[in-house]
């Protein structure tokens, strides 16, 4: 739903960077969220509550449970943060959450080129990072080079531009500016 960007103030509020179109419904007093953390962070496996959101110039601001003073709040800076998937809630069929791509194996055509390990959230387009046996490519979510995402069998199938996977080619740039049509 949103990453925590940093500490605001001396009471522990928070600024997000909003992961969802619908922040007044996502974002409400009483909100639980995961926490994807890393496992030495003392916030691993711990959810956050959500007391309230506010707006200072435009920049959303949580304030959390159990988050009483900048020092607390600094130790979540970088966390991004998770909701539990409602069953009943319907999505657009080209519309996923983050932990449903994690793990999919990244295909062209029958060649496995890697396997996404997160997703990156930017404000031009989200890109998706595919661990290879030459290190991470950032690839473009865009159905243009992601025509089609397969949660069911695990896979995504990708058409490339040349060079984006080519053990000679240079990692792609993760600040690239295409939108996902």
């Amino acid at each position: 739903m949103g990453r925590l960007v940093k500490a605001h103030g001396l009471k522990g509020a928070i600024k997000l960077e909003l992961y969802t179109d619908e922040p007044e419904r996502r974002f409400v007093p009483g909100a639980a969220f995961s926490l994807q953390v890393p496992t030495t962070s003392p916030w691993h496996g711990r959810k956050l509550i959500l007391r309230e959101l506010r707006w200072f110039n435009d920049v959303p601001v949580g304030f959390f449970e159990d988050v009483v003073d900048r020092t607390a709040a600094e130790t979540l800076v970088r966390a991004i943060l998770w909701v539990d998937q409602d069953d009943a809630e319907e999505l657009d069929p080209d519309t996923w959450y983050d932990h449903q791509l994690v793990g999919l194996a990244v295909m062209e055509g029958d060649r496995k080129l890697g396997e996404v390990v997160r997703v990156d959230h930017f404000p031009a387009q989200d890109l998706i990072v595919v661990n290879t046996d030459r290190g991470d490519v950032y690839v473009p979510f865009v159905k243009d080079i992601v025509p089609e995402v397969n949660v069911a069998a695990g896979t995504i199938t990708v058409t490339p531009p040349g060079g984006l996977f080519d053990d000679n080619a240079e990692i792609a740039d993760p600040n690239s500016n295409t939108e996902r049509d």
